[in-house]
């Protein structure tokens, strides 16, 4: 794996906490909530059937930085774990300006599903995402979660849901991905950062474009 894989090619001191997914703006009282019981969503579990959605212990992060390890957190509550953030910050290097790539959250991944090829870290290197490019995301999300675990990904920009919310991480942010349905043509979110919309769908479409210029972690 190319250790330079979606880093950006010019990161200045002032562009870096818009790189690694540190969310801009001042911290919420959302953040607040992460300090409580962590609360379990239940999900359908219908795999063969053209939708599946994972179980999420969900926890929000508990400031603006930790995105990249409270998603992390997340991904692999599917799999029963519960692994600290703070922790998985230090292994990934996460700082007040976020967490650099992918690539430092898929060998956190590995290391804690315990297979050294459980994840991958896949690029999506254009400003938007082809049609080849959202199949291919498509075929990843629908062969982890029936896998058994979620996929994790690096996000920028301004996005909206199948019920028409908008949700807008100009600054960067890392979401996961714990269902699907329609064969994969809308998945399940998992976010972060405001427990009030821990979980919505959107297109697979909107999410290629979504992670455009970034990257996710798969099976």
């Amino acid at each position: 794996m190319r250790t330079d894989l979606i880093r950006k090619t010019a990161l200045t001191a002032a562009g870096l906490a818009f790189t690694g997914g540190a969310i801009a703006g001042p911290v919420t009282t959302a953040y607040a909530a992460s300090d409580a019981k962590p609360t379990t969503q239940t999900q359908t579990d219908r795999k063969g059937h053209g939708e599946r959605e994972l179980g999420v212990r969900y926890e929000a992060q508990p400031n603006f930085y930790y995105c990249g390890p409270a998603a992390t957190r997340n991904a692999l509550s599917v799999q029963g774990k519960n692994i600290n953030v703070d922790d998985m910050a230090k292994e990934m290097g996460t700082t007040e300006a976020g967490t650099n790539s992918i690539n430092d959250i898929t060998p956190v991944l590995n290391k804690e599903t315990g297979k050294t090829n459980a994840y991958r870290s896949v690029e999506i290197s254009t400003p938007d995402a082809d049609g080849k490019q959202t199949d291919t995301l498509r075929a990843d999300i629908v062969k982890t979660v029936d896998d058994g675990r979620a996929v994790v990904a690096n996000i920028a920009g301004t996005s909206t849901d199948t019920d028409g919310t908008t949700h807008s991480y100009e600054g960067g942010h890392y979401i996961s991905v714990v269902g699907y349905r329609d064969n994969g043509n809308t998945v399940t979110i998992a976010d972060s950062a405001d427990p009030n919309q821990a979980a919505y769908q959107i297109s697979v479409e909107h999410l290629a474009d979504w992670i455009a210029t970034r990257g996710y972690a798969t099976s």
